[in-house]
């Protein structure tokens, strides 16, 4: 029986942020920032006859929390939403908060969780090599993943540098 042969070699990398990003809107002006200036210098690229820009979102998801706490300030009920765009993320929020039904259902006053949101997403780039591989950001880190030229590590470095989000 032959053995499985390495045939290329994907690395990750990770860098944790020393503070989250602090809401929903500073998230996405640095992931959308990304996928505007290209900073990385992505290609665009054509597979299985469809064009592709550089850099591109391939998916995304966004957390809404809301906390209903008694006249004591304990918290007493906890709504969790998840949700596939930022529209649906500030739509599902209001909707809760000013739901009377849940409001009265729940028996307390209803508060955003700002602090334990969570917002995620994952831009795929085309490396001018050939590669394609993935930055995936979340209020508390950038992972780049499936690359293997150093360059591409390098690049994605010294953009994070210049953002002082990032350090």
């Amino acid at each position: 029986m032959a053995d499985f042969a390495t045939s290329t070699t994907t690395k990750t990398a990770l860098r944790p942020l020393t503070e989250p990003l602090a809401d929903v809107t500073a998230f996405d002006n640095l992931v959308q920032g990304v996928i505007a200036s290209n900073p990385f210098q992505c290609v665009t690229y054509n597979a299985k006859g469809v064009n592709h820009a550089p850099v591109e979102r391939s998916r995304q998801a966004y957390t809404v929390r809301i906390l209903y706490q008694d006249n004591e300030a304990n918290v007493i009920g906890i709504i969790t939403v998840r949700t596939p765009t930022i529209a649906a993320f500030t739509a599902i929020a209001s909707y809760i908060l000013a739901d009377a039904t849940i409001v009265s259902a729940m028996g307390g006053v209803p508060a955003r969780d700002m602090e334990n949101e969570k917002y995620s997403s994952t831009l795929k780039c085309h490396d001018q090599n050939g590669e394609i591989y993935y930055v995936y950001f979340s209020r508390s880190q950038v992972r780049l993943s499936s690359y293997s030229d150093d360059a591409i590590q390098s690049r994605v470095e010294t953009w994070a540098d210049t953002v002082p989000e990032l350090n």
